[in-house]
């Protein structure tokens, strides 16, 4: 007999084939429902208003899904899938958060490092942000990522299957993130920084995809140990890393402290971006800009709170590399449908759409795409546009960045 799982739809508990579609879960509850929802005259969120796709799977039991029946049919919807097959790029991701579950289970198993579950689905399970109350408590997920990431070869294959990963969505550019800083003492600087280096110039060769990588000081971290970091990462400019970010808990650790980092970084070719904006107000994201010197910011979710501040970032075109699905498991935002991204987007900010940690955060760049689609409204025209926006954001030289927008440009007009 097969298992069945009890999940709600409008309050109403419901039984179900594990495995079966949430559509399927609408129609056993109410028939009629069922065809509004096939019709587009109604659409389906999840527990927190997040609009999901009625032919994913209901997942565990107890989920929660509301239909809300609109007042007209509105545009044909884009799928997951079609999505899934638009080029795109990336700019904010963490590669500690980017981990396979089956990957963190066989190199744990070698190293001797005790994980909370032993397999790829419970870990996965265990590893999940969703139920975070701060930033703080998100950051706690990553310490099982980084005990099994104190190899090179760990970094190294990491690095690798990551860029396999993204290229499997069509990711066409990405820039991912991490702070060598966290794999001391067991590797040494160099050691830290040429792994993850020759993970992505493998893939780059079998996949096609481009990335740079980007070194994190730690705000929480002593000053002096964010300017090593810099000075070490200038030394790689030419083969592949990108740019100095500044990571790690945001309230009470202002960025002015490691301004030395950011401004040898700057002076030696190398880009800057800060994470801002999520943790803390907006006058965290002005220190960053004009104390530090960054040219983007991450998240930024909180410049709307001075208006004065939002102003500059429009009209200096500073690009924000917002998370939609972080900013709720970090209560940055209490619902996706209170996220300031559409705003920012129509009122002129250079935004992007990120993942932030894909594992941590059980989701993939499509999946932001398609939540930004169905919880926040975008169209067609604007998810293109917010794609453009990635691209021309890179952290890569002029004539890379041009060659890059015409190629995802030419690959939008001909979806």
């Amino acid at each position: 007999m097969a298992e069945t799982l009890r999940v709600f739809i409008n309050e109403k508990p419901v039984e179900v084939a594990r495995g079966a579609a949430v559509r399927d879960a609408v129609a056993r509850h109410d028939r009629a429902l069922a065809d509004l929802l096939a019709s587009d005259a109604a659409y389906v969120t999840d527990g927190v208003g997040r609009r999901i796709d009625p032919a994913d799977a209901v997942g565990e039991a107890g989920a929660v899904f509301r239909v809300i029946v609109t007042a007209r049919r509105g545009p044909p919807q884009l799928s997951r899938d079609a999505l899934r097959r638009w080029p795109k790029a990336e700019l904010h991701v963490h590669l500690d958060g980017c981990l396979r579950p089956a990957t963190m289970l066989e190199l744990a198993k070698a190293q001797r490092v005790r994980l909370p579950a032993d397999t790829p689905q419970a870990l996965a399970a265990a590893l999940t942000v969703k139920g975070a109350s701060s930033l703080e408590e998100y950051l706690t997920k990553y310490q099982y990522t980084l005990a099994v990431l104190q190899t090179a070869a760990a970094l190294e294959r990491v690095a690798y299957e990551f860029v396999l990963d993204v290229a499997a969505e069509n990711v066409r550019y990405v820039e991912v993130r991490y702070s060598p800083l966290l794999h001391r003492p067991a590797l040494t600087m160099v050691q830290a920084i040429e792994a993850p280096l020759r993970g992505i110039k493998r893939a780059e060769a079998e996949t096609g995809t481009k990335v740079g990588l980007i070194v994190c000081g730690i705000r929480t971290r002593p000053a002096a140990e964010s300017l090593e970091l810099a000075r070490a990462a200038v030394d790689y400019r030419t083969v592949g890393l990108v740019a100095f970010d500044l990571a790690g808990a945001e309230r009470g650790h202002p960025a002015r402290e490691h301004r030395d980092a950011f401004a040898h970084a700057s002076r030696h070719g190398l880009a800057c971006t800060c994470h801002a904006g999520e943790g803390d107000g907006p006058e965290s994201i002005r220190e960053a800009l004009h104390v530090c010197g960054a040219q983007r910011i991450g998240h930024g979710t909180r410049l709307s709170e001075d208006a004065a501040l939002l102003e500059e970032v429009v009209a200096r075109r500073v690009p924000l590399e917002m998370c939609l699905t972080s900013n709720l498991h970090t209560h940055t935002v209490t619902a996706i449908a209170e996220h300031p991204f559409r705003r920012y987007l129509e009122r002129g900010v250079q935004a992007s759409l990120n993942t932030d940690g894909r594992l941590m955060d059980g989701i993939t760049l499509t999946d932001e795409y398609f939540l930004a689609h169905t919880a926040l409204g975008l169209t067609r025209e604007q998810l293109a546009r917010v794609v453009l926006n990635a691209c021309e954001s890179a952290f890569l030289p002029d004539y890379e960045k041009v060659a890059l927008v015409s190629r995802v440009q030419s690959e939008l007009e001909a979806l």
